[in-house]
């Protein structure tokens, strides 16, 4: 039986994966934000898409460096994580509050997300993330480990696109808090946005990279790996 690989940063990255994820779940996805930025003009988005996208980073230095395998295990944990931190969230908002306290109704607007938009914010995540991952590994051993570059932002380009087709209609469409008219618009800023903010995190994802291959002495190839992403086996 082969053992066991014993890594050095694996449950770090893990962590970090997993804070960010849920922040930026439990924070962006209610609120709809609008900049004035020069050259692009008038350009509207979902607040979560300010840090969202670093899980997908994350999800590509996971897949690239431990293999999908071990990046499924943290997908799986983010995904507990999430489900974990909405039910707090709910019984935290339904907990009667007191007579003096005035901020009930702030509170329910900022964590009193209804469970559509729980439900679409995990499946989206779900799907989004399996997909960027199944997609990096595939075209790691496509391109024989070569041009990383063209794995994380392929497999995020991918990833995003699933996850943003998804979120917004199942969330908001017909529900009155997004006008229906306006949902592509914010789904395409969404997508354009994410996958901007990962080709600008390019050169930090090589250099985080290269640095855990040498500290683990690993860098894995999803040749016999089983992609089923109902697996927890590492």
């Amino acid at each position: 039986m082969k053992p066991t690989p014993q890594y050095k940063y694996y449950e770090w990255v893990m962590a970090a994966f997993v804070t960010v994820l849920i922040c930026s779940n439990l924070i962006g996805p209610a609120k709809i934000a609008q900049l004035d930025i020069p050259i692009l003009g008038v350009c509207t988005f979902g607040a979560g898409v300010l840090f969202f996208p670093i899980s997908y980073v994350f999800g590509d230095i996971l897949t690239e460096v431990y293999g999908y395998a071990r990046a499924r295990r943290v997908i799986w944990a983010g995904f507990g994580g999430l489900v974990f931190a909405s039910i707090m969230s709910a019984m935290v908002v339904a907990l009667p509050p007191a007579p003096f306290w005035t901020h009930q109704s702030a509170y329910e607007i900022a964590f009193g997300n209804t469970p559509r938009i729980v439900m679409a914010s995990m499946l989206a995540y779900c799907c989004g993330e399996f997909v960027n991952s199944y997609v990096l590994a595939r075209m790691k051993i496509l391109t024989q480990g070569r041009w990383l570059w063209s794995r994380t932002i392929g497999s995020t380009i991918v990833g995003e696109a699933v996850d943003s087709a998804l979120f917004y209609p199942l969330a908001f469409y017909g529900s009155g808090i997004i006008p229906d008219d306006k949902l592509p618009l914010i789904m395409l800023a969404q997508f354009v946005t994410k996958v901007g903010v990962e080709i600008a995190f390019t050169p930090l994802t090589y250099k985080i990279v290269n640095v855990l291959k040498r500290a683990e002495g690993e860098d894995y190839y999803d040749r016999e790996t089983n992609f089923s992403p109902f697996s927890i086996k590492s």
